[in-house]
């Protein structure tokens, strides 16, 4: 099942299919977004969900305060249902 992502306030919508990470959907569909490892590691991809759940295969490096602020890292998650991510604190 794909899920659409909202990017606020860039007003930036794309659409994520079964088995892709935010951060693969996004570089897929031409979206600017901020990377540099894609594996969790450099914390580039750092996002703030604002709207909806995602999972992951392994456990991200945040902690469970980080997690509970909606902070997740774009290139290990996967969309659970339609998302709306910031930037911003």
């Amino acid at each position: 099942m794909n899920h659409r992502v909202q990017l606020v306030p860039h007003n930036i919508t794309f659409e994520v299919n079964e088995g892709e990470t935010i951060l693969e959907a996004a570089l897929n569909n031409n979206i600017s977004f901020p990377n540099r490892c894609q594996v969790g590691a450099c914390a580039a991809c750092l996002c703030r969900k604002l709207k909806g759940e995602v999972s992951y295969h392994l456990e991200p490096m945040l902690t469970e305060n980080e997690q509970a602020r909606g902070w997740l890292f774009a290139c290990q998650a996967y969309p659970t249902t339609d998302l709306t991510l910031t930037f911003d604190e």
